[in-house]
């Protein structure tokens, strides 16, 4: 067993967090802040952009089960890599499509797949996600916290999170958890 940790931004986290963690190979996911210079930021802090944090989850992986390269690939499935700072409705430098590297490696990966991305045209613009060294990552409040699973429900889950899902299903089943 070989567990990475790798985080990502791409839109709201809650979004990020309900397709990585029916994942097979992820351990663990944890939505939270990173990439900014307020220590210790709130929700209300980044929402008013003024932290340069992005909304992103933290992922601890077995590479042993599912690769940093298949990661990526689910990431760039789920959210539009081409928008600067905006993903649907929710806009503002906290929603950027944003890969924090925590090993070489992964920077690579990183590198090789939007290289990859951009030579085929996967979309009509150029991709802008940022490849940045891991800064310092704040877990963000407990409430945010497993939320589509809590919330599923609820009007946002529904309208963007619930088709997120169904993609993921669609394009990616066989790396799906069973029973998902």
């Amino acid at each position: 067993m070989t567990i990475e940790t790798l985080t990502l931004g791409g839109g709201c986290f809650w979004c990020l967090e309900a397709v990585f963690e029916k994942l097979r190979g992820v351990d663990s996911v944890v939505s939270g802040y990173a990439g900014g210079n307020t220590q210790n930021p709130d929700y209300d802090q980044i929402c008013s952009g003024s932290t340069g944090h992005a909304e992103v989850v933290q992922l601890k992986f077995d590479n042993d089960v599912v690769s940093v390269q298949t990661l990526l690939q689910v990431f760039f499935t789920i959210h539009d890599p081409t928008t600067l700072n905006r993903q649907g409705a929710d806009a503002g430098s906290q929603y950027r499509s944003v890969i924090f590297y925590h090993t070489d490696g992964q920077r690579k990966e990183a590198e090789n797949i939007i290289r990859q991305y951009e030579t085929e045209k996967i979309w009509s613009n150029s991709i802008v996600t940022q490849v940045l060294p891991i800064p310092p990552f704040y877990p963000a409040e407990e409430y945010h916290q497993d939320y589509y699973r809590n919330n599923s429900m609820q009007g946002y889950c529904r309208a963007v999170i619930s088709p997120k899902l169904a993609k993921l299903r669609q394009q990616h089943r066989s790396l799906l958890e069973p029973g998902e």
